[in-house]
């Protein structure tokens, strides 16, 4: 029996690396956190950090290479693949690019159905059971019914994206990873998703993984932030934490980029210089030392997670004591 206490999901030390000419490109290098039940964690990084591979890799759309996944307290990496497919019905992903996740030859209808078919809660000769509940999901995520024959192509990016809300939510799951789900739309349409998406949460007591670029939106939503940096979390707290108390040298500059809409506010920008790291055959150092303005000798040393505060952690040997006079 599993403890009610412990998180929904739980991720140990996770390792994605893949194989390249030039050797190992570590995606995803020794990641740890929870979630739990209704919560939402944020993850933010630059293009290329890992957030998409880890979400992936939480999913076993990637295959691990290292570490355990605990999904209600069971290692699901050591699932075969029937076990896997009865896993699909609780962890769900909601992809970047609502109409290249979308088959163009399926119907509105069709794409929400499919699932549902696939894991056998509706038998596909079953076509008024079919269409009650395409209809049930359309309705749940505000997407009109005159519109249950009609194809990707002839609908906006909001429509669609409620498309692929629609086709997760269908097998009623209990974890959603969200992989950017709104970068891809216009910002009067971003609002629209993103209330449904908490509306949903807070109806159905859905627990989400959330990818962004978008710091404002991350605040918004989340429990808990989680900052990457070439596979790496280099530091996590809770957003009024994380906000107020920015201890990496990466997460403060993030944080500086974000536009504050006024004109008499001047910002303070931190501006990275250098080069980015190479992911492939990395060393045990800082790997951000290479952009970092507040580098030292010891930045060359293996780095670890240290707690600073509750729930606060970082990962730099300087744990917030910036001095550029070393």
């Amino acid at each position: 029996m599993s403890d009610a206490n412990a998180p929904l999901l739980e991720v140990r030390r996770l390792k994605k690396y893949f194989d390249t000419p030039a050797g190992p490109l570590q995606a995803v290098d020794d990641v740890s956190f929870s979630i739990g039940a209704g919560e939402t964690l944020g993850v933010v990084g630059e293009s290329g950090c890992g957030k998409t591979t880890l979400g992936r890799t939480i999913l076993r759309l990637q295959e691990p290479t290292d570490g355990q996944i605990l999904f209600h307290g069971d290692d699901i990496t050591k699932y075969s693949k029937r076990q896997l497919k009865a896993l699909r019905s609780k962890m769900q992903i909601i992809f970047q690019d609502p109409y290249s996740s979308l088959n163009p030859r399926q119907t509105v209808a069709q794409a929400i159905a499919a699932p549902l078919v696939l894991q056998g809660i509706v038998r596909k000769g079953d076509k008024e059971g079919l269409e009650k509940k395409v209809l049930e999901m359309m309705d749940r995520v505000g997407l009109a019914r005159r519109f249950v024959n009609t194809y990707p192509h002839e609908l906006d990016g909001g429509r669609r994206q409620r498309i692929g809300i629609a086709r997760a939510l269908a097998l009623d799951p209990e974890f959603i990873v969200c992989d950017e789900p709104v970068s891809a739309l216009d910002v009067s349409i971003q609002a629209q998703i993103l209330n449904l998406m908490q509306d949903l949460q807070e109806e159905l007591g859905l627990t989400y993984l959330f990818i962004t670029h978008d710091l404002s939106v991350v605040k918004h939503l989340s429990t808990r932030i989680v900052v990457m940096y070439l596979g790496q979390v280099v530091e996590s707290a809770d957003p009024e934490e994380l906000f107020r108390n920015p201890r990496h040298p990466y997460t403060q500059a993030l944080l500086s980029a974000i536009p504050v809409p006024s004109p008499d506010v001047k910002m303070e920008r931190v501006k990275l210089k250098g080069e980015i790291t190479s992911p492939v055959n990395m060393g045990q150092g800082c790997r951000f030392a290479g952009r970092c303005a507040y580098a030292c000798p010891e930045c060359s040393q293996a780095q670890t997670e240290e707690t600073i505060g509750e729930g606060h952690t970082v990962r730099c040997c300087r744990q917030g004591n910036l001095s550029q006079n070393e």
